[in-house]
């Protein structure tokens, strides 16, 4: 949380930073609104955070966040210069250093139809990013393609919060360093490009990955995913790509051009399956297309179990696998 703390107004910081050890090591999520009671979310569930800094299942107990509160958090999210942000504002959200993402909601400010920034900003969704080294190992064998000696075109589905962008961060860091992994045919490390439109998945502060991403991996922190990808195959050949949160038809289109210059794909998708991601038209298509030859469902129970379930592109079950959250220190297997 100390990365967190920095750019929240002080009145909030200390009752955060009040917080027992054990309960700000697993904070998921923390909702500011103004004249709301303050939320966090710990382990998949919601409690409230007192002004003394205690937890209360009764939203009443909690902290009701002031406009002055909103405003200086506001101000210290865009270091004093909502200007610079604006194209961040317009999209609803805010990168800060070390991956975390601030959802914002407010009054929108409309230019011809189109959402041109938020104002009067009154909801925050701070949301925590973690590295958790070796999430991705688990899975990795039911995605190795090892005639090609590389992963599969790889497509990760979930709903938000059950840790796609943690499992790709990883995957690609695995992919990248090599060696033993326990993925039969897979000793050489592979090239590895980043596409990280949200700086999330690395995490980069000027343009350095602060996330361990692998050793022969190349990041391009805030491009757009579908001209980010085409310039990554055009100047760093990589073996495999990573993108996260896809589903425009520019992706489609920059992910058919990667397939047809050989590069492999890890990206992710929201949705509750591949169902429910088969009924947007741009992923409906990729499906048919049979663009991804492994499909991973990936889910988290309120009791903390990860579970992955892999498809191969006919819709046949490749892979089960689950594992209770953090059965090995560090660790959140599939």
């Amino acid at each position: 949380m100390k990365p967190i703390l920095s750019f929240l107004p002080a009145t909030i910081r200390g009752m955060i930073d009040k917080l027992p050890g054990h309960t700000a090591a697993a904070v998921e999520e923390l909702r500011i609104r103004e004249a709301r009671s303050l939320e966090i979310v710990a382990g998949g569930e919601s409690r409230f955070v007192a002004p003394d800094g205690t937890l209360a299942d009764d939203p009443r107990a909690g902290y009701k966040p002031t406009r002055d509160d909103c405003l200086k958090l506001i101000d210290l999210l865009t270091n004093h210069s909502l200007y610079t942000f604006e194209e961040e504002l317009r999209r609803g959200y805010i990168t800060v250093a070390g991956g975390h993402r601030v959802g914002l909601a407010g009054k929108t400010v409309l230019e011809r139809g189109e959402v041109k920034h938020i104002r009067d900003v009154a909801s925050f969704n701070i949301r925590i990013a973690r590295e958790l080294i070796g999430v991705g190992r688990p899975l990795l064998p039911a995605i190795w393609d090892e005639a090609a000696g590389n992963v599969h075109q790889t497509l990760i589905v979930s709903p938000p919060r059950q840790g796609k962008t943690t499992l790709v961060r990883d995957l690609a860091r695995l992919a990248s360093a090599g060696g033993d992994t326990g993925t039969a045919g897979m000793r050489a490390g592979l090239r590895v490009g980043i596409v990280d439109e949200r700086s999330e998945i690395a995490a980069c502060v000027k343009g350095v990955p602060t996330f361990d991403v692998g050793p022969r991996t190349d990041v391009l922190d805030g491009c757009p995913k579908a001209e980010g990808m085409m310039m990554m195959i055009r100047s760093m050949s990589p073996d495999v790509l990573v993108v996260d949160e896809i589903g425009r038809p520019e992706d489609a289109a920059a992910l058919q051009e990667a397939l047809h210059a050989g590069v492999r794909v890890v990206a992710t998708a929201h949705g509750r399956g591949v169902e429910d991601v088969r009924e947007r038209p741009v992923m409906r298509r990729l499906l048919e297309e049979r663009m991804f030859s492994r499909i991973v469902e990936l889910s988290r129970s309120r009791r903390g179990e990860s579970r992955c379930i892999v498809w191969d592109a006919s819709g046949r079950k490749m892979a089960e696998l689950a594992q209770e959250r953090r059965r090995e220190p560090g660790m959140v297997p599939c």
